[in-house]
């Protein structure tokens, strides 16, 4: 059952009555993505928040010169957000792209805006769900001015090793905001 792991994850999150979790996951709809497929492509506006059941994506911006920006990866029982073009329905400067094929849960922002009048307690899990994503941003941050190249590598390595085993090099390199032949040489000094 697809509802079965956003139900676990809400859970880990705050207290709530069963009946309340239904209605919560009764607004969230499966739907499957194909590898290489875009849930959200830069210029689009983003209509939906994301649950992933299985599978990985890749969010990331594109330069002007083409160069790909990973700002993170989103594999199971993780939320895939456009925050500012969800909330303000303006064009996504991010694209979400599937690394392999993939099931997610998405609510639309009228349910989600629904769910908020329905039932406070949704008002509770979505803002300890961002205080946690705004402390993981800032960690996040602190590590990028704080580590060096070869610390940042090590940390995502070992932090989250079934993500990284499904990305490519340069994948992760852009994640770590470095080159690809940057991220061999961390690699064979390893």
């Amino acid at each position: 059952m697809p509802h079965d792991s956003l139900k676990q994850h809400i859970k880990s999150i705050i207290e709530i009555p069963s009946q309340d979790l239904e209605t919560i996951t009764s607004y969230f709809k499966p739907t499957v993505i194909r590898k290489k497929d875009f849930l959200l492509t830069q210029g689009s506006i983003y209509k939906y928040e994301g649950f992933v059941i299985d599978g990985c994506f890749r969010i990331f911006t594109v330069d002007k010169k083409g160069n790909e920006n990973t700002l993170y990866f989103a594999a199971r029982d993780w939320w895939l957000m456009d925050i500012d073009s969800f909330m303000n329905q303006t064009p996504s400067h991010l694209n979400i792209q599937a690394l392999e094929d993939s099931e997610v849960l998405l609510i639309s922002k009228t349910d989600k805006l629904a769910l908020y009048e329905s039932l406070p307690i949704v008002e509770k899990l979505f803002r300890v769900m961002s205080q946690k994503a705004l402390v993981a941003w800032q960690r996040r941050l602190i590590r990028n001015h704080c580590l060096t190249a070869k610390e940042r590598y090590h940390y995502f390595a070992n932090t989250y090793p079934n993500i990284a085993s499904k990305l490519t090099d340069k994948q992760i390199a852009s994640y770590l905001g470095i080159t690809h032949e940057f991220l061999s040489k961390i690699k064979k000094q390893s």
